[in-house]
Protein backbone atom coordinates (compact mmCIF):
# COMPACT_ATOMS: atom_id res chain seq x y z
CA UNK A 1 0.00 0.00 0.00
CA UNK A 2 1.47 3.21 -1.66
CA UNK A 3 1.63 5.80 1.62
CA UNK A 4 0.08 9.21 1.31
CA UNK A 5 2.40 12.63 0.88
CA UNK A 6 2.86 14.71 4.19
CA UNK A 7 -0.11 17.71 4.02
CA UNK A 8 0.51 20.26 5.99
CA UNK A 9 -1.47 23.82 6.55
CA UNK A 10 0.11 27.06 7.78
CA UNK A 11 -1.92 28.72 10.49
CA UNK A 12 -0.98 32.04 12.20
CA UNK A 13 -1.68 32.17 16.01
CA UNK A 14 -3.21 35.88 17.18
CA UNK A 15 -0.02 36.62 19.82
CA UNK A 16 -1.07 40.10 20.99
CA UNK A 17 -3.33 39.57 23.89
CA UNK A 18 -5.45 42.57 22.67
CA UNK A 19 -6.44 41.00 19.71
CA UNK A 20 -10.08 41.66 19.75
CA UNK A 21 -9.69 44.96 21.10
CA UNK A 22 -7.26 46.52 18.29
CA UNK A 23 -9.44 44.44 15.73
CA UNK A 24 -12.81 45.39 16.62
CA UNK A 25 -12.94 48.80 15.56
CA UNK A 26 -11.53 48.23 12.01
CA UNK A 27 -14.90 45.93 11.59
CA UNK A 28 -16.62 48.50 13.35
CA UNK A 29 -15.70 50.74 10.61
CA UNK A 30 -16.41 47.66 7.70
CA UNK A 31 -20.13 47.62 9.81
CA UNK A 32 -20.40 51.62 9.04
CA UNK A 33 -19.92 52.33 12.72
CA UNK A 34 -17.28 54.21 15.13
CA UNK A 35 -17.04 54.39 18.78
CA UNK A 36 -20.76 53.10 18.85
CA UNK A 37 -21.78 55.56 16.61
CA UNK A 38 -23.15 55.40 12.93
CA UNK A 39 -20.96 56.92 10.66
CA UNK A 40 -22.13 59.94 8.62
CA UNK A 41 -22.67 59.85 5.28
CA UNK A 42 -19.55 62.37 4.46
CA UNK A 43 -17.25 60.05 6.51
CA UNK A 44 -14.61 58.06 3.86
CA UNK A 45 -12.94 54.83 5.29
CA UNK A 46 -9.85 53.80 3.48
CA UNK A 47 -8.21 49.88 3.37
CA UNK A 48 -4.75 50.94 3.08
CA UNK A 49 -1.44 48.63 2.12
CA UNK A 50 1.45 47.82 0.13
CA UNK A 51 1.73 45.05 -2.56
CA UNK A 52 6.13 44.78 -2.44
CA UNK A 53 8.69 43.83 -4.65
CA UNK A 54 6.94 42.96 -7.49
CA UNK A 55 9.17 41.78 -10.22
CA UNK A 56 9.23 42.29 -14.02
CA UNK A 57 9.88 39.24 -15.34
CA UNK A 58 11.18 39.32 -19.39
CA UNK A 59 10.82 35.62 -20.47
CA UNK A 60 13.37 34.71 -23.28
CA UNK A 61 11.34 34.02 -25.85
CA UNK A 62 8.21 35.93 -26.39
CA UNK A 63 4.66 34.64 -25.22
CA UNK A 64 2.18 32.76 -27.05
CA UNK A 65 -1.78 33.91 -27.32
CA UNK A 66 -4.40 31.20 -25.97
CA UNK A 67 -5.19 29.54 -29.26
CA UNK A 68 -8.62 26.76 -30.01
CA UNK A 69 -7.85 23.73 -27.64
CA UNK A 70 -4.75 25.60 -25.69
CA UNK A 71 -4.44 28.24 -23.31
CA UNK A 72 -1.32 30.86 -23.16
CA UNK A 73 1.79 29.71 -23.46
CA UNK A 74 4.61 31.20 -21.17
CA UNK A 75 8.48 30.57 -21.71
CA UNK A 76 9.45 29.07 -18.05
CA UNK A 77 12.72 31.07 -18.13
CA UNK A 78 13.21 34.83 -17.88
CA UNK A 79 15.62 37.46 -17.17
CA UNK A 80 14.62 39.61 -13.63
CA UNK A 81 14.44 43.33 -14.95
CA UNK A 82 13.72 44.68 -11.60
CA UNK A 83 10.74 44.99 -9.59
CA UNK A 84 8.21 47.83 -8.09
CA UNK A 85 6.27 47.92 -4.93
CA UNK A 86 2.30 49.02 -5.34
CA UNK A 87 0.81 51.07 -2.68
CA UNK A 88 -2.70 51.34 -2.74
CA UNK A 89 -5.87 52.33 -0.62
CA UNK A 90 -9.46 50.64 -1.28
CA UNK A 91 -12.37 52.84 -0.67
CA UNK A 92 -14.49 50.58 1.26
CA UNK A 93 -17.91 52.38 1.77
CA UNK A 94 -17.69 53.43 -1.96
CA UNK A 95 -15.46 50.84 -3.48
CA UNK A 96 -13.08 52.05 -6.07
CA UNK A 97 -8.85 52.05 -5.56
CA UNK A 98 -6.19 54.10 -5.50
CA UNK A 99 -3.16 53.45 -6.04
CA UNK A 100 1.03 54.55 -7.00
CA UNK A 101 4.03 52.75 -8.41
CA UNK A 102 6.94 53.56 -6.32
CA UNK A 103 10.88 51.55 -6.77
CA UNK A 104 10.07 50.76 -2.92
CA UNK A 105 7.97 51.43 0.30
CA UNK A 106 9.20 53.51 2.71
CA UNK A 107 7.20 56.25 5.07
CA UNK A 108 8.11 59.02 2.14
CA UNK A 109 6.13 56.34 -0.37
CA UNK A 110 3.08 56.08 1.73
CA UNK A 111 3.28 59.56 2.41
CA UNK A 112 2.65 60.28 -1.31
CA UNK A 113 -0.12 57.81 -1.09
CA UNK A 114 -1.68 59.57 2.07
CA UNK A 115 -1.58 63.01 -0.45
CA UNK A 116 -2.67 61.46 -3.29
CA UNK A 117 -6.10 60.63 -1.55
CA UNK A 118 -6.61 63.56 1.01
CA UNK A 119 -6.22 65.91 -1.97
CA UNK A 120 -8.85 64.20 -3.84
CA UNK A 121 -12.60 64.51 -3.63
CA UNK A 122 -14.78 63.43 -2.25
CA UNK A 123 -11.73 63.21 0.61
CA UNK A 124 -10.56 66.36 0.76
CA UNK A 125 -14.11 67.81 1.91
CA UNK A 126 -14.84 64.60 4.26
CA UNK A 127 -15.56 65.06 7.85
CA UNK A 128 -13.59 62.24 8.74
CA UNK A 129 -11.08 59.75 6.80
CA UNK A 130 -10.41 56.48 8.70
CA UNK A 131 -7.02 54.74 7.48
CA UNK A 132 -6.81 51.19 8.07
CA UNK A 133 -3.44 50.39 8.09
CA UNK A 134 -1.16 47.48 9.51
CA UNK A 135 1.74 47.56 11.20
CA UNK A 136 4.42 48.15 8.88
CA UNK A 137 7.09 50.16 9.58
CA UNK A 138 5.44 53.10 6.75
CA UNK A 139 2.63 53.90 9.22
CA UNK A 140 3.50 52.27 12.55
CA UNK A 141 2.79 53.29 16.02
CA UNK A 142 2.32 56.52 17.70
CA UNK A 143 4.85 58.23 15.59
CA UNK A 144 2.73 57.68 12.73
CA UNK A 145 -0.17 58.96 14.54
CA UNK A 146 1.37 62.19 15.18
CA UNK A 147 3.05 62.17 11.95
CA UNK A 148 0.21 61.60 9.83
CA UNK A 149 -2.97 63.10 11.76
CA UNK A 150 -0.97 66.27 12.34
CA UNK A 151 -0.48 67.04 8.32
CA UNK A 152 -4.46 65.79 8.05
CA UNK A 153 -6.58 67.17 10.48
CA UNK A 154 -9.46 64.99 9.25
CA UNK A 155 -7.09 61.58 9.06
CA UNK A 156 -7.83 59.72 11.77
CA UNK A 157 -5.39 56.31 11.56
CA UNK A 158 -7.02 52.84 12.50
CA UNK A 159 -4.04 49.96 13.49
CA UNK A 160 -4.83 46.31 12.95
CA UNK A 161 -3.37 44.05 15.66
CA UNK A 162 0.02 42.15 14.43
CA UNK A 163 -0.98 38.95 12.58
CA UNK A 164 -4.35 40.53 11.16
CA UNK A 165 -3.70 41.53 7.45
CA UNK A 166 -7.09 38.83 6.48
CA UNK A 167 -8.88 41.97 7.86
CA UNK A 168 -7.39 44.85 5.94
CA UNK A 169 -10.31 44.52 2.98
CA UNK A 170 -6.95 46.12 0.71
CA UNK A 171 -5.57 42.29 0.63
CA UNK A 172 -8.67 40.82 -1.43
CA UNK A 173 -7.42 43.64 -4.53
CA UNK A 174 -4.05 42.95 -4.21
CA UNK A 175 -5.27 39.21 -4.55
CA UNK A 176 -7.07 40.40 -7.46
CA UNK A 177 -4.22 41.73 -9.01
CA UNK A 178 -2.08 38.43 -8.93
CA UNK A 179 -4.55 36.23 -10.08
CA UNK A 180 -5.49 38.51 -13.39
CA UNK A 181 -2.71 40.47 -13.90
CA UNK A 182 0.80 39.64 -12.52
CA UNK A 183 0.15 35.89 -13.53
CA UNK A 184 1.88 34.73 -15.45
CA UNK A 185 4.28 37.52 -15.04
CA UNK A 186 5.86 39.06 -18.46
CA UNK A 187 6.49 42.24 -18.56
CA UNK A 188 9.80 43.95 -20.48
CA UNK A 189 10.82 45.83 -17.69
CA UNK A 190 9.01 48.23 -14.56
CA UNK A 191 8.02 50.52 -16.68
CA UNK A 192 5.77 48.40 -18.57
CA UNK A 193 4.45 46.45 -14.76
CA UNK A 194 4.06 50.09 -13.76
CA UNK A 195 2.00 50.83 -17.15
CA UNK A 196 -0.28 47.74 -16.32
CA UNK A 197 -1.01 48.41 -12.95
CA UNK A 198 -2.42 51.34 -13.32
CA UNK A 199 -4.24 50.08 -16.38
CA UNK A 200 -5.93 47.50 -14.35
CA UNK A 201 -6.90 49.72 -11.80
CA UNK A 202 -8.43 52.19 -14.27
CA UNK A 203 -10.17 49.53 -15.69
CA UNK A 204 -11.23 47.90 -12.28
CA UNK A 205 -12.38 50.73 -10.90
CA UNK A 206 -15.06 51.30 -13.92
CA UNK A 207 -16.99 47.95 -11.87
CA UNK A 208 -15.70 48.27 -8.33
CA UNK A 209 -18.41 48.19 -5.87
CA UNK A 210 -18.05 48.07 -1.74
CA UNK A 211 -16.94 44.67 -0.78
CA UNK A 212 -19.62 42.40 1.10
CA UNK A 213 -18.02 41.99 4.09
CA UNK A 214 -20.17 40.06 6.61
CA UNK A 215 -17.69 39.08 9.77
CA UNK A 216 -18.01 41.58 12.76
CA UNK A 217 -16.34 42.12 15.82
CA UNK A 218 -18.72 39.61 17.72
CA UNK A 219 -17.49 36.75 15.04
CA UNK A 220 -14.44 37.60 15.52
CA UNK A 221 -15.11 37.36 19.54
CA UNK A 222 -16.53 33.74 18.52
CA UNK A 223 -13.68 32.61 16.51
CA UNK A 224 -11.01 33.36 19.22
CA UNK A 225 -12.94 32.11 21.92
CA UNK A 226 -12.87 28.10 20.06
CA UNK A 227 -9.64 29.06 19.04
CA UNK A 228 -8.58 29.33 22.76
CA UNK A 229 -10.58 25.80 23.92
CA UNK A 230 -8.71 24.24 20.93
CA UNK A 231 -5.37 25.50 21.72
CA UNK A 232 -5.82 24.37 25.59
CA UNK A 233 -6.39 20.61 23.70
CA UNK A 234 -3.66 21.29 21.78
CA UNK A 235 -5.52 21.29 18.49
CA UNK A 236 -4.56 24.40 16.62
CA UNK A 237 -7.60 26.46 15.04
CA UNK A 238 -6.44 28.13 11.88
CA UNK A 239 -6.74 31.90 12.02
CA UNK A 240 -5.04 31.94 8.13
CA UNK A 241 -3.61 30.43 5.47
Amino acid sequence: MRSSPCQHRSWIFPRDPDFLEKAGPVLDLYQGRWEGKLLEPADMVISADAKPSIQARKRIHESAPPAAGRGQLIEHEYERMGAVTYLDAWDVRRGGVIGRTERKGGIKPFDRLVWQVMTKEPYASARRVFWIVDNGSDHRGKASIKRLQGRWPTLILVHLPVHASWLNQVEIYHSIIQRKLLEPNDFQNTAALARALNDFERNYNQIAQPIAWNFTRQDLAELLDRLDQQTSHNQPLALAA
